[in-house]
This record gives C-alpha cells, sequence and structure tokens, in this order.
C-alpha cells in the first residue's frame, strides 16, 4: 500500500532523482519545452511552477532585499548556467537564473497558475514509453 507516499521513485536514488529534476527545469526554462517521458514530465511539472512562481513573487514583492532573497533561493535550486543551442547549430550560455527572473517570470506576472502544459504525445519507437511534451503557457 502507498498511503502517504508522495512523489515519483522513477527508478533512481534520491541524489539520482534530485540532478534530474534540476537539469530538467533548466532546460524547460531555457528552451521554454522539454520533450521527455510522461511520468518525468508529471514529476517536473509542480517544480517549474513552483520555481516561476517564487520568481514571480521576488519580483513582485518591489523590496530589493525579496527580490535577492528569491534570486538565492532560485540559484540554490537550479543549475548555474545551461548551453543552448540555436536554430541555425551555434552555441549560447544562458544564466538559468537570470532568464527565470527577467524573461520568464514578467510574462506570467497576471497570470495567477497554470504556467506549465503537458501535451502527450503518444508512444516512443524504442521501447513504447508514453511521451510527452512539456511547454511554457504563451499568452492568450
Amino acid at each position: 500500500m502507498r498511503h502517504r507516499v508522495h512523489g515519483r521513485r522513477l527508478n533512481r536514488d534520491k541524489a539520482h532523482r534530485a540532478a534530474l529534476r534540476k537539469n530538467l527545469v533548466a532546460d524547460l526554462i531555457c528552451y521554454e519545452q522539454v520533450l521527455t517521458t510522461e511520468a518525468k514530465a508529471r514529476m517536473l511539472r509542480p517544480t517549474a511552477e513552483k520555481m516561476i512562481t517564487l520568481a514571480k513573487r521576488g519580483l513582485a514583492s518591489g523590496d530589493k532585499s525579496r527580490e535577492v532573497h528569491a534570486r538565492r533561493l532560485a540559484a540554490a535550486r537550479l543549475p548555474k548556467s545551461r548551453v543552448v543551442r540555436d536554430e541555425d547549430g551555434s552555441k549560447e550560455t544562458v544564466d538559468v537564473v537570470k532568464k527565470l527572473f527577467n524573461d520568464i517570470a514578467p510574462r506570467f506576472a497576471d497570470r495567477p497558475g497554470g504556467y506549465v502544459r503537458m501535451v502527450k504525445i503518444g508512444k516512443r519507437p524504442g521501447d513504447n514509453a508514453d511521451m510527452a511534451l512539456l511547454m511554457l503557457v504563451e499568452d492568450e
């Protein structure tokens, strides 16, 4: 029985799950969409939404000390930087926390929640795993 058991194990130990979660959230912030398995997407979605809410609250407070505190919390929970490839193949180093606070959080300033959408794609050909596309919601 799984009474009062929260979260998914994903056949990984605790450190591996934490690293997977950090890296997937950083990829979602940098690329604004991630193609992964449905189980990983269900694990990732609440974490990504909490990071965006943390950034929104840090910016909305108006107090510089609260914004610095929110940035430090986000920096503790995310990798420092990511190397992102553009469509033309060029590489660019992206500061994950800076992009979260400068680009993504202001975009969702008026939205009360639901920043991440999960779209089921279908089965992966190799192992028949259920795939899902996790993407940031566009302005509507």
